[in-house]
Order: structure tokens, then C-alpha cells, then sequence
């Protein structure tokens, strides 16, 4: 997530939502920065509509926050006229139409993930221009460059809630791990018929990737090791 708006190309930060087999797993990152500076390495991207719906925010983040909170407003009264809770498809449809009717202006891409009781679990990525795509997992932000070929290996159909989440945490610290741009904490959302768990993987907790780890058997560690005494004379 970048503050920066003179930078439209970068979209700091690495969102992912990914269906399972009774509902959907979204993370994110924590790094919100400003050009080279990390202006706040423990900020929440994941920010709630609906009780039953989520959104991941990436790119600008004064624009991903007031979308969301256009959006949250206009559910809340759709709710009430209502008289039952907004299903994720209308949701996402609202994001869509704020991101494509003030696409000139904004400079943020989104992923909607949350569950109704009419469709279950449902994922929708509305990207930089206000497209609205359904699909089984969506990612973004700058890390997500470095995740597709992950995806593709990694991704299958009717997981359980378990490896939904382990295969988020672990392709948000993969992003982390390539991408100057993400950082900080992992957060993850569920969402269920029985509700939303929130859970916290703190950046000393999470995997380290191979150039992350401590050099073994290193050249300098050969070459720094103490030489043989030298000869008494």
C-alpha cells in the first residue's frame, strides 16, 4: 500500500483471497509506504463492510479507505431497507461501480471476499479501472507479481480451511521475502456460515526463504576462520 499518489505504478503491498470448500481465507501484508520510506509497518488491510463481508485494500491508501468507507456506509443502509444482510456479490458490485465511475481519480485495487447464505463463499477482484471479476482466489499489490507461478503450482480446489490459510500465510511471506514493497506482520480473515476469525503471524514467525537464511558452509566463514599459529622463532 503506497501514500504516495505521484507514483500511480506502485501498489505497495501484497492482498490475496482464496475460496475453500465452506468459505473464504483473505490476507494481507502490513507495510503502508511512501516511496522509500515504510510509513507504518503494522497497518490492517483488511477492513470489515458487512459482518459477513471483508475487503483487501491495495495501491493508494487514502483512496482504498475511502472507498471503503462509502461502501460500508451504503451496505449499511442497504441492510436496513432491507431487513437482512448484503450478500458479497452486491458488495463487490458497489466497489465496482465507486472504482469504474471515478476511475480517473483512484488509484486502488481490491479484492471482496466474504460468505452469504445464498452463494456460500465467494471471492471478487476489482483491479485498478473497476473491473469486477469473480474467482476462485484472486491476489495483488506490487507482491503479487512473484506469486502467480505460486499460485499455479499451489492452488486446488475444495481445500479445508486449514490449507486455505497455510497456503495464504505462506504466499503473503514468499511476497514479503522478493518484494521491497511488503512487509511487517501477516494478518489473515476467515469467513464462514458460523462467522469470522481473525488471526496475527508476526514477522519473526513466519518462514524464511532461501536468501533469507543464515549462510552454511560459506567462502567468507572459511576465509574468516582463524589461521594456523604462527611459528615461534
Amino acid at each position: 500500500m503506497d501514500l504516495n499518489l505521484d507514483a500511480p505504478h506502485s501498489m505497495g503491498t501484497t492482498i490475496i483471497g482464496v475460496t475453500y470448500n465452506g468459505g473464504v481465507v483473505l490476507g494481507a501484508d502490513s507495510r503502508t509506504s511512501t516511496g522509500m520510506y515504510v510509513a507504518n509497518r503494522a497497518s490492517d488491510k483488511i477492513t470489515q463492510l458487512t459482518d459477513n463481508v471483508y475487503v483487501c485494500r491495495s495501491g493508494s491508501a487514502a483512496d482504498s479507505q475511502v472507498v471503503s468507507d462509502y461502501v460500508r456506509y451504503f451496505l449499511h443502509q442497504h441492510t436496513i431497507q432491507l431487513g437482512q444482510p448484503a450478500t458479497v456479490k452486491v458488495s463487490a458490485n458497489l466497489i465496482r461501480m465507486l472504482a469504474y465511475n471515478n476511475k480517473n481519480m483512484l488509484q486502488t485495487g481490491l479484492i471482496v471476499g466474504g460468505w452469504d447464505k445464498y452463494e456460500g463463499g465467494k471471492i471478487y477482484g476489482i483491479p485498478l479501472g473497476g473491473t469486477v471479476v469473480e474467482q476462485p482466489f484472486a491476489i495483488g499489490g506490487s507482491g503479487s507479481s512473484y506469486l502467480y507461478g505460486f499460485f499455479d503450482q499451489a492452488w486446488k480446489e475444495n481445500m479445508t480451511k486449514e490449507e486455505a490459510e497455510q497456503l495464504v500465510v505462506k504466499a503473503v511471506s514468499l511476497a514479503i521475502a522478493r518484494d521491497g514493497a511488503s512487509g511487517g506482520v501477516v494478518r489473515t480473515v476467515i469467513i464462514n456460515s458460523e462467522g469470522v476469525t481473525r488471526n496475527f503471524y508476526p514477522g519473526d514467525k513466519l518462514q524464511l526463504w532461501h536468501e533469507e537464511l543464515e549462510p552454511q558452509n560459506s567462502l567468507l566463514d572459511i576465509l574468516n576462520a582463524a589461521g594456523p599459529e604462527p611459528m615461534a622463532i
